[in-house]
């Protein structure tokens, strides 16, 4: 592009960072003047609180005073917040303002918009447009011509005339170019060439039309994404909550949002994409984390876990048993079950220090008298409120006990601050019977606990009455070993996935609990890891959501081996009423245009992977016998790391991982990561496939992918998995043998290398 051009772009950058500058400093200035007056309220507040709160006047008195000053404070708070956000936000623009320059003519008038992370108004003119603005959506989906963009008054119709992408490092123009691709292959090559980083990054600058269709859905109540592996599906979710916040910023909040992670090293991960975005990180969980919270007191068995145990034995009969548990037919007999069962519920006693304060004869006699045609939830629900109303009743008699009045007598002065917590009474008789009836009712809080919280009904007596009631997919004997099994894993405080769904469910329905209807978005990665039983539980569980399902079949390391990944079809069956939308990204701009297809062979059926052009070398397979593995495996690692920050060793499972630690010595640290862990590191990782999805590393080196590790169908998604993660080295170190997998595949695919101790030519 001419220089004279350069030079304006350039000068114009100069400007806005000058201006950006200036704002900085008044906000530094507004910020302290703030900071005093948050001070000075917050003074007079403790002043003003400091009264004598046993008189009843001077509590009314004081009352209103304190409510005054907290609703200063608060405004005093939020000003200074809203400064610091925008400190914030400006310090970020400050190195690299924008990416993106628009040209738009629209009614007779032409307009030159340019695109950033933020808006950055000076003077009542958009020096930055947000990349989340209406009009920022023609940057991403529009060539050069007649474009349309939403509005929230409507579409309007436009002409781009010109596209320019900018990379911009401290301050400096760095690459500059027009184009009328949505972000051109320059920008593209020069991002994904990148070395590999401990956190991901914002992708806003290279968003593509398909990932943009992603992030600005606001209409579909079920957004399914199936995305190859590298296609970027987790990055465009990640930009779908920062711009749904942007888009709802007054309906919207984070904390209303919750994304479900394969783990915590990748939660941790894509922790800093939105708050790089000037928003706060949503709710995260990992689908563990979700069971244990609502398990109290059971161990829950992980994904993980059960990967390992299967890796050892997994019969055909425990297969079609996980597959029956896992399915959404499995959840609707249980609707079935509670509609036809008339038993009662099993109920167990409530105590109180040991001693029965309701026993469940009682509790069940309360339930049996509710209408016989009621729902079950209905009917729970009535026999809490007969136990509370009883509770209540029993406080109330409990008052006039000789103990109260001598717990009364004990109490300080800031304990009856507690217990009288604002209120006013007319008569001194009226106070002291309100604080006689706090002392009981604090007394039997835990038996109001367990009311509250349902702990007088055995959810798994019950569950294991319902599985003794339902047509089986295998013979009755080895349903019913099966049944004994779960009962006795449950004496032990053990649980095995495919039940913890259904438990729950069976406990929400019956007891009308569990449901969350403040959240308005969850997020569910690697989606092909779940149930269609889990899928749908979540959606019980959060009934007022809109769903996105994100993932890839192909990179179904945890079920492969025992059912189907690819489910789509079930999605429309299950969610029925939803609007349901799927998108498919099928273009893989992670690895090098070699490694990518490489992975894509490893595929019975791949036909739809696309490969971004960037080249590299081709994948290595090397050979070696047992006794050279490991002194193999670490010359490969030292010479990898001169030239890359990251070298992933992905092993099958944890326990190879351990003992390739244990044995491994190369020139630089080593470091072991389990499921335990939350932080990525530089260097040399050791690691299973499991730990590594979602994530990326430099350089990934598959270690014994060979005849006996990697040998059925079923290996092919984790081989395929295992290959995905690399952005620009990939090395597979067969020991003996290398895997028929790998047999298989055309020779033109990698370099082969035999029987060296140092592999590198």
């Amino acid at each position: 592009m001419k220089n004279k051009t350069k030079k304006a772009e350039q000068e114009r950058v100069n400007h806005v960072i000058q201006r950006i500058d200036s704002r900085l400093d008044d906000i530094v200035t507004q910020i302290e003047s703030a900071h005093q007056e948050t001070s000075r309220i917050e003074q007079d507040y403790g002043d003003n609180t400091k009264v004598n709160v046993f008189e009843v006047d001077d509590r009314m008195e004081t009352n209103a005073a304190v409510q005054q000053q907290k609703q200063m404070v608060a405004r005093a708070v939020e000003n200074e917040t809203i400064l610091k956000n925008e400190q914030q936000q400006l310090t970020r623009l400050q190195t690299s303002p924008y990416f993106g320059r628009i040209d738009v003519a629209e009614d007779g008038d032409t307009d030159t918009l340019y695109i950033g992370t933020a808006t950055f108004m000076d003077q009542n003119d958009f020096l930055v447009y947000d990349w989340r603005a209406p009009v920022a959506s023609i940057y991403y989906n529009g060539t050069l011509g007649p474009v349309n963009y939403d509005t929230p008054t409507g579409q309007i119709s436009a002409e781009l005339l010109n596209k320019r992408q900018f990379t911009i490092q401290d301050g400096k123009i760095t690459a500059m170019f027009d184009t009328n691709e949505t972000v051109g292959d320059e920008m593209l090559q020069a991002v994904l060439g990148e070395q590999s980083d401990t956190a991901m990054q914002n992708i806003v600058a290279t968003i593509q039309k398909e990932q943009n269709d992603i992030i600005r859905d606001t209409t579909s109540d079920l957004l399914v994404v199936q995305g190859v592996a590298g296609s970027g599906k987790t990055s465009a979710v990640l930009q779908r909550v920062a711009y749904l916040l942007y888009h709802s910023r007054s309906q919207l909040d984070a904390d209303q949002m919750v994304l479900f992670s394969p783990n915590q090293l990748f939660a941790n991960y894509i922790s800093a994409v939105l708050p790089s975005l000037g928003e706060k990180n949503m709710r995260q969980a990992t689908l563990a984390e979700f069971f244990a919270k609502r398990f109290s007191g059971l161990h829950v068995q992980t994904m993980f876990e059960r990967f390992e145990r299967d890796q050892i034995s997994l019969p055909e009969t425990t297969k079609t048993i996980r597959r029956f548990k896992e399915s959404h037919e499995f959840l609707t007999a249980i609707d079935g079950y509670l509609k036809a069962n008339r038993d009662t519920p099993f109920f167990v006693d409530i105590e109180l220090n040991g001693e029965v304060f309701f026993s469940a004869n009682t509790i069940t006699r309360i339930y049996q008298q509710q209408p016989k045609n009621a729902l079950a939830a209905d009917k729970f629900l009535a026999t809490k409120n007969a136990l509370i109303k009883r509770l209540n009743q029993r406080i109330g008699i409990e008052i006039h006990q000789d103990w109260v009045q001598e717990a009364v007598t004990l109490l300080s002065d800031s304990e009856l601050r507690d217990l009288l917590n604002g209120h006013h009474f007319e008569s001194g008789d009226d106070e002291a019977r309100f604080i006689s009836r706090q002392v009981v009712a604090d007394a039997f809080a835990p038996v109001y606990d367990a009311i509250y919280n349902d702990y007088f009904f055995d959810s798994y007596q019950e569950y294991g009455r319902f599985l003794t009631t339902i047509e089986t997919p295998v013979d009755a004997s080895i349903w019913q070993t099966m049944v004994e099994s779960v009962m006795a894993g449950l004496e032990q405080h053990q649980l095995n996935l495919d039940d913890a769904a259904p438990i729950l469910y069976l406990r929400d329905q019956l007891t009308g609990s569990g449901i969350n209807r403040g959240i308005q978005y969850v997020f569910v990665d690697e989606m092909q890891d779940y149930s269609m039983a889990q899928l749908f539980y979540l959606h019980h569980a959060f009934p007022r959501a809109k769903l996105t399902f994100l993932g890839d079949a192909k990179q179904d390391v945890f079920t492969s081996h025992y059912q189907p990944s690819d489910f789509i079809h079930e999605i429309g069956d299950v969610f029925k009423g939803m609007h349901v939308r799927l998108i498919e990204l099928n273009r893989s701009y992670r690895s090098t245009a070699p490694i990518t297809n490489f992975g894509k062979a490893l595929l019975d059926k791949s036909d739809h992977i696309q490969a971004f052009n960037r080249d590299g070398d081709k994948p290595q397979v090397i050979t070696t016998n047992r006794d050279q593995a490991i002194s193999t495996l670490a010359h490969l690692v030292d010479d990898l790391l001169t030239t890359q920050s990251t070298v992933a060793i992905l092993t099958k499972d944890q326990a190879a991982a351990n003992q390739l630690y244990a044995t491994l010595h190369v020139d630089q640290p080593v470091t072991l990561l389990n499921l335990n862990d939350h932080q990525l590191k530089t260097g040399c990782l050791i690691l299973p496939v499991y730990l590594a999805k979602g994530l990326e590393f430099d350089a990934v080196i598959g270690y014994d992918i060979s005849a006996d590790t990697y040998q059925s169908d079923a290996d092919r998604d984790i081989l395929y998995t295992l290959s995905s993660r690399a952005l620009h080295s990939l090395s597979l170190v067969c020991i003996d043998q290398p895997s028929p997998l790998l047999v298989d595949l055309p020779s033109d695919l990698y370099t082969e290398i035999k029987s060296v101790t140092s592999p590198v030519q």
